[in-house]
């Protein structure tokens, strides 16, 4: 079944530019499985439609991350409500949360949700992320939470997510996981590659039983000027094509 979605005739019926977004797309969903982010079928990256501001691409439900290709991922509208045929559903819990950031923040092409062990542990501690390592510094410069609600499912939930998110580009969801969104899919996966490793970090930091050393508030006010020196200026475009050379040696169907 899969087959015959990834042979579809998907890249004639969209314009360049949708069909270079769905690639960027769908090396996000591998990657994010590579690094074993994924939680089976669940959890979300969604991506703006290049001149249709209330067009999405999601995972089709049902399929595993690493399963994921440019022609299989899912058009739908500002509802969810798919634009081309398809065999699979569209997650509702995950569109709640994406459409009103996708609405919020129109700058945002890209929101990018996981489940990870470490990144839903820390999301369960009080303090939240801490400022232990070089990781940390990044996120905490600007980063926003939002309380937790249940399985996201409600409308009601949106003005809330969307207040508590602010205009930060990383978000740690309480007792649920981490969000990032960015004005590219390579921005939002970088920004979470980096909230990922500072929770990971923590975790076995805390792990360990020593007294932990807390950075000054100090460098991470600068945390933004660091950035810029680090990529030289060039932000995720500096790592983001390595890993797009990655995926093209160990699993380059994902441009299908």
């Amino acid at each position: 079944m899969h087959n015959d979605i990834a042979a579809s005739p998907v890249r004639s019926q969209v314009t360049a530019e949708e069909w270079q977004v769905r690639t960027e797309l769908a090396a996000a969903y591998r990657l994010v499985a590579h690094f074993g982010w994924d939680d089976l079928i669940f959890t979300h990256i969604s991506a703006r439609v290049p001149g249709h501001d209330d067009q999405f691409l999601i995972n089709p439900y049902g399929m595993l991350f690493e399963e994921i290709t440019a022609s299989s991922l899912v058009k739908v509208d500002h509802e969810g409500v798919p634009l081309m045929e398809t065999e699979y559903d569209v997650n509702p819990a995950g569109f709640v949360i994406h459409s009103a950031i996708h609405e919020a923040r129109p700058e945002v092409q890209c929101v990018l949700h996981t489940h990870t062990p470490h990144g839903v542990a820390v999301s369960a501690q009080e303090e939240g992320l801490l400022p232990i390592s070089q990781q940390s510094i990044f996120p905490l410069a600007r980063l926003a939470y939002h309380a937790y609600e249940g399985v996201a499912l409600h409308d009601e939930e949106k003005p809330r997510l969307v207040a508590d998110l602010g205009r930060s580009n990383q978000l740690i969801l309480r007792n649920h996981g981490l969000l990032t969104c960015g004005r590219s899919v390579a921005d939002a996966f970088m920004a979470m590659y980096t909230l990922e490793r500072a929770c990971q970090i923590q975790i076995l930091a805390q792990a360990g039983g020593a007294r932990l050393s807390m950075i000054p508030a100090s460098i991470i006010a600068d945390a933004a000027n660091q950035s810029r020196q680090v990529t030289k200026g060039k932000g995720s475009g500096l790592a983001w094509p390595s890993l797009l050379r990655k995926l093209d040696r160990i699993a380059p169907d994902y441009k299908n």
